[in-house]
């Protein structure tokens, strides 16, 4: 039986109970002023009465009497039984039974009674408090007021590993490490000082013994009062949730990572990206990949060759990545981690190393970041079962060695990056196809002309998905002219360049042609048309659903008369640069984009001063979406400003100030200075339409070319000459102009006001004419008509080193 408490919240401290004092017998002989309140019955009522009769009911009679045989066989009692109240009512009560003996004969017994109630509440308040020491998986501790440890729980004992009886007299965190023991007494401290309590302050705390294990606890502080409100101690319950806490920070580290890594279809960028994300489980990462995967292409199932460094990350270093953006080789040793988990193709966990593992001595060390590596994890990088490298892990700083869930984290995040890192490389694998057959098909070099000097730049999209359409070209055409062309095909990737070569190629044969601007553009329109239909019968773009191929302009500037042709089809005006640094966009109409079909498209010609610049370019100049169309169409006429300096000087110019490092738009850029061929080059006659007119026509042509130091080439010239300006008499109805034009090569032609076409046939032996234009043919190097409104020229051209043989 438990001694009496004189606690003020024990419903059994004397000043709270109903007492009374029996006899041996069972009979009153003593009675308190709590019994009668709590039973109705005075003291004169129950006073020499068997306490069977006045305050048991016959049924409750047998328990009664059990209770009061273990009372004589121990010497005492406790437990719950109802009275009977002096009303009839039965009261239910919780009693202790004590035996005091007065000498051997005389045996009297002290009963203490309380409500049942309150004695099963205070009965719980004592176990909760039993529990909370004893049972509580939380833990507790109680510091006094001198800031020394009055008592702990078996759960501090569990969570430090100290006996609890080792805590008392401790000061106030003297078990931890200085840093954490000096946050503990702080905190203890302001809640001692202000009553008021912390609740739920997460905090990081390293045991004196073991300061190499970080342990989170949560820990809620609270002061102890007595009944007046003075403070007696502080309470903390403190909750290890090391695990949890690592578990939360996994979590949030993949969340993390699904946001993170994969933002672009670049190889290094992507390798950048994990690493940066899985520093914060390590002290260092490194991610190395297979040479073939950085150049996008599919690694050999054997694994062989060297590797590359794409991203190195280290906690607390500014510039996380490689030394250079190519990325660092590595090799690693055949017994290295590295080697081992590209071999096997599976993860490699060393919680515990060796001191010495990666000392500076050491083997290894060469791609090791830092000494001091304690814990190790190699992660493959794995997608459609192709090994693409690996992600290492090292720990040096944090003292805590990778763990099973560690090397967990690590895999499913090396899966996640594999598949991006696949991605990228099958992307960089195509786009540098697509580039491949772009680059192929643009211009590799200007060819030979006299016209204009030209200057050109190919910028492709960093950023986007795929090359565009993008072209320029510089056609040589008769007569010293040359054409000059910038297109942009809708769309991006390999099929956009090839939409582009097909594109290209048909300038060309149209510039062959001799055609004007505005009709090219509209042979173009045709064409864009005719590819979308046939999209459409293969299948490969639904009815009815066409997109507007393309945009371009076409320009044909003549050096001999500085007049140049302009038409252009959806497609950002030229700009001209007049020698006297007067910049202006050329007003044209603007021509509807090439694959509507059926609308008409307009040339307009000007005057080009010699030493003019004619800037043509594709709208990703223009059109980048950091600055605004106008803003940076006012930005490239400052640019091309200085008409004399160095044109490539002025075209890298343009690019530096419209273009930034990482263009989402493929630029291309012609600039082209314009030339005058000197009149003493250029030699031009008007006959006659009269039978005289050959003879005059080989007289002219030979006293010209000895004026010009070109007699070898009087016999073949006044041949060419002679029998172009006959079908002129014989087939046309108006005057014939005859031209000479020394550039880089001797051009004579013959022009006429007829529409009629030449046609070169072979005579037979009968025949006595059809001759004339299949010897204009094998005279000179190169022949052909063009038609202009006011009828046709035949031209042909022969190099100035010697007659044709």
């Amino acid at each position: 039986m438990t001694e009496l408490s004189e606690g003020n919240d024990d419903p059994f401290a004397l000043h709270f109970a109903a007492l009374a004092v029996l006899d041996d017998r069972g009979v009153v002989v003593g009675w308190n002023q709590r019994a009668q309140e709590l039973l109705g019955h005075p003291d004169a009522a129950v006073l020499g009465r068997r306490a069977f009769e006045v305050l048991v009911d016959p049924r409750d009679r047998p328990a009664a009497r059990e209770a009061v045989a273990k009372c004589r066989r121990a010497g005492g009692w406790a437990g719950l039984l109802p009275l009977r109240h002096r009303d009839g009512r039965l009261v239910g009560m919780g009693l202790r039974a004590h035996a005091l003996s007065r000498d051997d004969r005389v045996r009297e017994w002290i009963v203490a009674g309380a409500p049942a109630a309150d004695v099963l509440e205070w009965q719980r308040d004592r176990a909760i408090v039993q529990g909370l020491y004893r049972r509580c998986p939380i833990g507790l501790v109680v510091h006094g007021p001198d800031l020394t440890i009055l008592r702990v729980n078996r759960a501090i004992e569990r969570f430090t590993g100290v006996p609890a009886a080792d805590f008392l007299g401790l000061p106030t965190g003297r078990l931890l490490v200085p840093d954490d023991a000096r946050e503990a007494v702080d905190r203890v401290r302001q809640v001692m000082a202000t009553g008021r309590p912390m609740v739920y302050s997460e905090q990081f705390v390293r045991l004196e013994w073991d300061p190499a294990r970080e342990r989170v606890a949560m820990v809620s502080s609270f002061p102890l009062e007595d009944p007046s409100g003075r403070i007696l101690g502080v309470a903390e319950m403190i909750e290890d949730i090391t695990e949890r806490h690592r578990a939360q920070r996994r979590l949030a580290l993949l969340d993390q990572a699904g946001s993170r890594i994969g933002t672009t279809l670049d190889v290094a960028e992507t390798a950048r990206e994990l690493a940066e994300v899985m520093v914060h489980l390590a002290d260092h990462v490194s991610v190395d990949l297979l040479q073939p995967v950085t150049r996008g292409e599919e690694p050999t199932r054997t694994l062989a060759g060297p590797m590359v460094r794409l991203g190195a990350c280290s906690v607390g270093a500014q510039q996380p990545g490689p030394p250079h953006p190519h990325g660092e080789p590595v090799e690693f040793a055949s017994e290295s981690p590295q080697a081992r988990c590209l071999a096997e193709g599976r993860p490699v966990l060393e919680p515990v190393l060796p001191p010495d593992r990666f000392s500076a001595g050491g083997r290894q060390a060469a791609h090791t970041p830092d000494l001091g590596v304690h814990s190790l994890i190699v992660v493959p990088l794995v997608a459609r079962g192709l090994v693409l490298g690996v992600m290492t892990l090292w720990r040096s700083r944090r003292p805590d060695p990778f763990e099973a869930d560690d090397l967990t984290l690590a895999q499913e995040l090396a899966a996640r990056a594999a598949v991006a890192i696949d991605n990228a490389r099958r992307f960089t694998q195509q786009q540098q196809t697509a580039f491949t057959l772009q680059s192929s098909l643009l211009p590799r070099a200007v060819p030979d002309q006299s016209a204009v000097e030209v200057a050109l730049r190919y910028l492709p999209a960093s950023a986007a998905p795929g090359l565009g359409g993008d072209w320029f070209d510089v056609i040589p055409l008769s007569g010293a002219r040359v054409a000059l062309v910038v297109g942009d095909v809708v769309g991006r990737g390999i099929h956009a360049a090839a939409t582009m070569g097909r594109l290209r190629t048909a300038v060309h044969t149209l510039a062959s042609l001799d055609l004007e601007p505005d009709e090219v553009l509209s042979r173009l329109d045709d064409l864009v048309n005719l590819l979308g239909a046939e999209e459409e019968a293969a299948g490969e773009r639904p009815v009815g659903e066409r997109v507007v191929g393309a945009t371009c302009l076409y320009a044909v500037y003549d050096p001999v008369s500085g007049r140049c042709s302009v038409a252009r089809a959806g497609h950002p005006l030229p700009v001209v640069t007049a020698p006297d640094g007067l910049v202006a966009p050329l007003d044209l109409p603007a021509g509807p984009p090439l694959g509507l079909g059926g609308l008409p498209f307009e040339a307009r010609e000007i005057d080009l001063a010699e030493g003019s610049l004619l800037c043509l370019y594709t709208n990703g100049l223009i059109g980048e979406r950091h600055i605004d169309a106008d803003t940076a169409l006012t930005k490239l006429c400052a640019a091309l400003t200085r008409p004399a300096d160095a044109l490539e000087r002025t075209c890298q110019a343009v690019v530096d100030s419209l273009v930034p490092a990482r263009p989402s738009d493929d630029v291309a850029l012609l600039i082209a200075r314009t030339r005058t061929l000197p009149p003493d080059d250029v030699a031009s006659w008007q006959l006659p339409l009269e039978p005289a007119s050959a003879a005059r026509a080989r007289a002219l042509t030979s006293a010209k070319l000895a004026e010009w130091g070109l007699e070898h080439l009087a016999f073949t010239t006044e041949l060419i000459a002679s029998e172009l300006v006959t079908n002129v008499y014989r087939y046309a109805d108006g005057p014939a102009t005859l031209r000479l034009i020394r550039e880089r090569t001797l051009v004579c032609e013959v022009s006429d006001t007829s529409h009629t076409a030449p046609h070169l046939r072979r005579a037979r032996t009968t025949d006595e004419g059809g001759r004339g234009l299949f010897l204009v043919a094998q005279m000179a190097e190169r022949w052909g008509t063009r038609y202009t409104r006011e009828g046709k020229t035949v031209w042909t051209e022969q190099p100035l080193t010697g007659p044709l043989t």
